[in-house]
């Protein structure tokens, strides 16, 4: 069976579907234990309250956690777009 290579804008879209996937699963990482669970406290004694509970990962821990990610991105985007063969059509514009 032989597989089908992808041409330049099939590659293209598949780097900004990744890019756009690394995003929302970024997302949902750097913000585990940021919104705790409160339960409904729209009743008169807690309506003026405030909850002091900040939860959520450090500052330094999201930066990491995003650097990590957009380096997986851009070692994607690089497999995926790069030129393997000496044609100029095959490489991207």
């Amino acid at each position: 069976m032989r597989v089908r290579r992808l041409n330049v804008a099939q590659r293209v879209v598949v780097v900004i579907g990744v890019g756009v996937a690394l995003l929302f699963f970024g997302d949902w990482l750097t913000s585990l234990g940021a919104h705790p669970l409160t339960g409904w406290t729209g009743y008169a004694p807690l309506q003026n309250t405030a909850i002091p509970y900040e939860g959520g990962l450090h500052p330094w821990v999201r930066l990491v956690m995003w650097i990590i990610l957009i380096a997986l991105w851009t070692v994607v985007a690089m497999a995926l777009l790069r030129s393997t063969s000496g044609d100029p059509s095959d490489a991207p514009s």
